[in-house]
């Protein structure tokens, strides 16, 4: 079979707008009209104060109102909706306050992000509204677990999540909507198709000539639609709505629209064909209804003057109330406390230095086991997600068993996909559910890298959503296997503010911080040691209980020397202590983000020798870091530079006589030996 190398043509309007008022009264018809109406009277009025300076940046909806109007209005007020820059009907149809809102756009307290991000990145749980990131394409992921919680939750309710055709051109659109169709959730996929992603037009953009042609190829439904006509919108939205709350699966819809107006402002529309903006222009869907409106009778001149006085009567009061709100006063400490959700952990669940609970000798791996199973026993809300974790148990085992206890429903094979996994499980926390995501290896974590670090690290300082996830990370050389399973890649989340990080080195510190990273409402990093899975055991507790995120322990007590480390770390550490016995403190930190920075003063005040050790590379790793605080809170206190022991700055090689070399373990004996010499 031949296919066509013919690209898709350039949009273009169709030919009418036939309105269809099917079995809707007047009254209805009007109220569609009002709330088509408002969005295009309020970007009016923002023009002019953006160019008075009164905000700072806008991206136009101009001709392309009745999509976002039409789709929400068809949804119940407590199915959730996704919009992206160009859908403020979406807002005034939840009747988000406009003072609040124009206040958001101001940059004022009262916005709905504090001043901390603009436009249409926030979300309000209160209006069931979550709002985008830059990235465009991260938020389908999430439609995703917002849908899956509402089906683990047996409620018949629709999720819908909008794409623009140029951004669907990104890996996120592909995953989330296979994700969608594998695991038959309720998400309703809308695609606003204007025909350009900023300049570039859409027959550069993709190949196919519709987005319904993707539809069948993930095995679900895809409908087009008018999106300039507001009656063709609502009622099908409302009907494939209505059909998925009793039927639950995906549906993909593209709908047929232009932007009149620039990307944003500042870009202009010079690259747009005069023809296509004349076409389109008299598919205007606000002006174009309100004529059938008239010709129909329903709507009468006396009526429509009324209208529009009413709702620039509101847009003026709301831009009263936001001016009446307070500009964001700086504070770094409410700046660095709203980070993170506010959480005390359950001091009664902590062991206690002494305690007195039954233990067993358990392998590391079988820690890992047994604090997740514990934790799914604790929370019914916790659902597992990863690649193999159910029947195989994972690549690692770790997850052997738990389906057989929980269900396939809780512990979930996914496919091929870290992204959508990752922003479904901020969809999950949406709803209320905790999820952890287990990464087959933790180099695989650059799949799913922008969700981490600006969707689940940035959400609760955004908009107030915290995400309740914790990412278990499979990491580590010392197996031979090469560049790409081996990776130590923990700085790369310490550096990120708004992610908690732990690396347990013996396997009572594996199931106590796995249990405290679940327990704990904000996203974690757990980092597990893929050589100390079978080649350690130690005593465990075997009822449930945790260890405090956040502090470190003293691994051994010595005056000569501080050996600072975490991870397998400990064990070269601990060996080549016995080895040369030598006297010193071995501090494991077991918690990275926020790595403890009082017992890093004690030791370091205690010995006045201190070597930072750590298998991630020397450069950028966190060793660099705590060398610096040292230097400058502890200075006086030390008696010889401080020592960084890491691995080269290489790749991670695979022939066991080149990784050995890699590892900073037989560097240590110098380093130390060079240290307490000084």
């Amino acid at each position: 079979m031949l296919v066509s190398s013919t690209l898709p043509p350039m949009q273009s309007a169709p030919a009418s707008l036939p309105f269809d008022r099917k079995e809707y009264t007047n009254e209805q018809l009007l109220m569609l009209y009002k709330a088509l109406l408002k969005p295009r009277l309020i970007e009016e009025k923002m023009l002019i104060l953006l160019r008075q300076g009164k905000v700072s940046k806008w991206f136009s909806g101009v001709g392309q109102e009745a999509i976002a109007v039409g789709s929400t209005l068809a949804l119940n007020p407590d199915e959730y909706i996704l919009p992206l820059h160009r859908n403020l009907g979406v807002f005034t149809a939840r009747q988000v306050p406009l003072g609040r809102l124009f206040g958001q756009w101001q940059g004022k307290l009262g916005g709905f992000t504090k001043g901390r991000d603009r436009s249409f990145h926030f979300g309000s749980n209160e209006h069931h509204i979550v709002g985008m990131i830059s990235h465009l394409g991260p938020q389908l992921a999430v439609a995703d677990g917002i849908a899956l919680a509402d089906l683990l939750d047996a409620q018949k309710r629709v999720t819908l999540v909008y794409s623009g055709d140029g951004g669907a051109s990104e890996g996120d659109f592909h995953e989330a909507l296979n994700v969608a169709a594998v695991w038959q959730l309720p998400v309703i996929f809308l695609v606003e198709n204007n025909g350009y992603g900023l300049s570039t037009p859409s027959n550069e953009q993709f190949r196919c000539r519709s987005f319904t042609d993707k539809g069948p190829a993930y095995g679900m439904e895809a409908v087009q639609i008018d999106g300039n006509n507001i009656l063709e919108v609502y009622g099908t939205i409302q009907r494939l709505a209505e059909d998925v709350r009793q039927q639950p699966r995906p549906v993909l819809v593209e709908a047929l629209t232009f932007r009149m107006r620039g990307h944003e402002e500042a870009s202009g529309i010079k690259y747009v064909p005069q023809e296509l903006l004349t076409e389109w222009a008299a598919k205007d869907p606000v002006m174009s209804y309100e004529q059938w409106l008239l010709a129909e009778g329903v709507l009468s001149e006396i009526r429509r003057h009324q209208i529009r006085e009413q709702i620039r009567q509101e847009i003026e009061e709301g831009l009263q109330a936001a001016d009446a709100l307070p500009a964001p006063s700086p504070n770094a400490a409410t700046e660095l406390a709203d980070m993170y959700q506010p959480f005390e952990p359950d001091t009664t669940q902590q062991l206690p230095a002494t305690s007195q609970q039954p233990k067993a000798d358990k392998r590391y791996v079988d820690a890992i086991s047994d604090a997740l199973r514990q934790s799914m026993e604790r929370y019914p809300e916790l659902v597992l997600m990863g690649q193999d974790i159910a029947e195989y148990g994972g690549v690692f085992k770790v997850t052997e068993g738990l389906v057989a206890q929980f269900g396939k429903a809780r512990v979930r094979n996914t496919p091929l996909c870290e992204s959508a996994i990752l922003g479904a499980s901020l969809g999950l926390s949406i709803r209320g559910k905790k999820s952890m995501v287990e990464m087959q290896f933790a180099d695989f974590v650059t799949c799913g890298f922008n969700q981490i670090v600006n969707n689940l690290a940035k959400s609760h300082y955004r908009w107030g959503q915290n995400a309740d996830v914790v990412v278990r990370m499979p990491t580590g050389a010392g197996t031979a296997a090469g560049p790409f399973h081996s990776q130590s890649n923990e700085a790369w989340f310490v550096h990120t503010p708004g992610l908690k990080v732990v690396y347990p080195s013996t396997p009572e510190d594996a199931k106590g911080l796995l249990n405290a990273a679940i327990e704990d409402p904000n996203p974690v990093l757990y980092f597990e040691h893929k050589l100390l899975y079978r080649s350690i055991t130690g005593a465990v507790p075997d009822e449930y209980y945790t260890t405090p995120i956040g502090k470190a322990r003293l691994a051994r007590t010595g005056d000569s020397l501080s050996i600072i480390t975490y991870g397998l770390g400990v064990h070269w550490a601990t060996q080549l202590a016995d080895e040369l016995a030598l006297d010193c403190d071995i501090l494991d930190l077991r918690t990275l983000l926020p790595w403890d920075e009082e017992a890093v003063r004690q030791t370091t005040m205690k010995t006045g020798r201190v070597l930072l050790l750590h298998e991630d590379t020397l450069t950028g790793g966190i060793g660099g870091e705590i060398v610096a605080w040292i230097a400058e809170h502890c200075f006086e206190y030390l008696d010889g530079p401080v020592q960084r022991v890491a691995s080269l700055d290489t790749a991670v090689p695979f022939a066991p006589t080149l990784e050995k070399d890699f590892l900073p373990q037989q560097r240590l004996r110098e380093r130390i030996e060079k240290l307490l010499a000084y």
